[in-house]
């Protein structure tokens, strides 16, 4: 991956497209925004976007670790490190 920004972006598209969000794109949406307490996901929407990032990034992110998955951007940072070799 070359960037966090891009990451960033892959990993709000994905979410947005997966739950569905309206009136926001991968380029508008705040990857510092909560997205259980501002953006208002479910355990759900979660566990589906989990599983599509896992599926995205051929990574394997147990369940235990969901909660921290709070914002894009630790997502993206999460993400990041599965990938370090």
């Amino acid at each position: 991956m070359s960037n966090s920004t891009e990451l960033e972006r892959r990993i709000a598209e994905i979410l947005i497209r997966e739950t569905r969000l309206e009136d926001v794109t991968a380029a508008t949406f705040d990857p510092e925004v909560d997205l259980v307490e501002e953006v208002g996901l479910d355990s759900m929407d979660l566990t589906t976007v989990v599983l599509m990032l896992q599926d995205e990034f051929k990574i394997q992110i147990p369940e235990d670790e969901y909660p921290k998955l709070t914002t894009v951007r630790k997502i993206a940072g999460y993400v990041q490190a599965k990938l370090r070799p």
